[in-house]
């Protein structure tokens, strides 16, 4: 519990203060999506003291609980990523274009409230974080600082194919926890409210990020120069930091 609190400490997002930053958010896909709890859903049944019949907690099989792992170490890392991506474009792009900063203060704030949540059901449920920190801090404030300088285009085509990917990231987790759910549901067990608040819990973030996906296409994202080739070698990055960082 003492190294995730200090990992939490040591990657907190980059304070904005004044800096130009962003404001409201539309919608893109909707589809179902994640993260180490400890017990669930109750079993129906009347048998005393038998748990495979009787109510009360059901514990997670080590598959489920290496699963909820991995998604929940992705995902607060991931979330570190974007207000990364954020604080390092925003000051170049709304100094070039100011009518930018209230979209931009909006986007950075919703990420640092991901991420804030990602922390504490890391904490919570004792969960090692990536061991990949440095690496992933280092290489989001590259790609948001360079995207940027390239010109607000290039900024915005960066958030379509960071959300893009991780739109349907979270859509798997979903898809994953939904079948939980329905087998439960099909076992007469009562589901729980952990997972009833977590899958609540990744729809929203998942909205939330596919509105930001919306904003940058909005805002000329399939303008910037060589978008094709930008958008796929950013999605191919992010896909390999998703993989590995489920792992490490």
């Amino acid at each position: 519990m003492g190294a995730i609190a200090i990992v939490q400490r040591a990657t907190k997002p980059p304070a904005i203060g004044a800096r130009p930053f962003a404001s409201d958010v539309s919608r893109a896909c909707r589809a179902p999506h994640c993260a180490r709890l400890s017990t669930v859903a109750a079993s129906s049944g009347s048998t005393p003291g038998d748990p495979s019949t009787s109510k009360g907690p059901r514990p997670f099989s080590k598959e489920q609980r290496d699963f909820l792992d991995g998604a929940i170490r992705v995902n607060q890392a991931g979330e570190l990523a974007a207000t990364l991506i954020y604080a390092a474009q925003s000051p170049i792009t709304v100094k070039a274009h100011p009518r930018l900063r209230p979209l931009m203060k909006h986007m950075y704030d919703q990420e640092v409230g991901h991420f804030d949540t990602f922390n504490k059901l890391l904490a919570k449920h004792r969960i090692r974080p990536t061991a990949l920190y440095p690496v992933w801090q280092v290489a989001a404030t590259a790609l948001g600082w360079g995207t940027a300088m390239l010109g607000r285009e290039a900024a915005m085509a960066c958030t379509e194919a960071v959300e893009t990917e991780i739109g349907g990231h979270y859509n798997s987790q979903l898809r994953v926890l939904l079948e939980w759910v329905r087998e439960m549901e099909a076992r007469g067990e009562d589901v729980g409210d952990e997972v009833k608040d977590m899958v609540a819990t990744i729809r929203r973030i998942r909205d939330e990020e596919l509105e930001h996906l919306d904003h940058a296409v909005e805002n000329d994202a399939k303008l910037a120069e060589g978008h094709e080739i930008l958008t796929a070698v950013i999605r191919g990055g992010c896909r390999t930091a998703i993989w590995v960082s489920e792992k490490v």
